[in-house]
């Protein structure tokens, strides 16, 4: 038994999701997420939360229930609050700077390291 594949997706106030078939649509105020499922896995909706079952109890359909909930799960969660990831620099003397539209890393090199920002990436 899959423990991530038994756990339904909750959906959060403001995002709408539409099965059908195989293919599930989110859409959230961060825009709008599609995926098309294995065949191997049921897909259900009810109260608010997203199920997701094995169609059999074959290996392949065991190892993609699993999958399945984890893509939907990140579906959800990429239109309510997209991607983060939080960055510690822990050392005596390593720091980062914002300057401009550049990130100015001080991790042990004798220089400063620079990095351009990308424009779809906030800092």
């Amino acid at each position: 038994m899959s423990r991530i594949g038994k756990t339904p997706v909750e959906i959060p106030d403001g995002v709408s999701v539409d099965i059908a078939g195989q293919m599930v649509t989110v859409k959230g105020k961060l825009g709008e997420l599609s995926i098309i499922l294995t065949d191997d896995v049921d897909i259900g909706m009810e109260n608010k939360l997203i199920t997701v079952t094995p169609r059999n109890n074959s290996m392949m359909a065991r190892k993609m229930w699993g999958t399945s909930r984890s893509l939907v799960q990140n579906l959800v969660t990429g239109v309510a609050e997209g991607f983060t990831i939080n960055l510690e620099i822990i050392g005596v003397g390593y720091n980062a700077k914002l300057q401009g539209k550049k990130i100015v890393l001080a991790i042990g090199f004798c220089h400063p390291v620079e990095f351009d920002i990308p424009a779809d990436i906030t800092i």
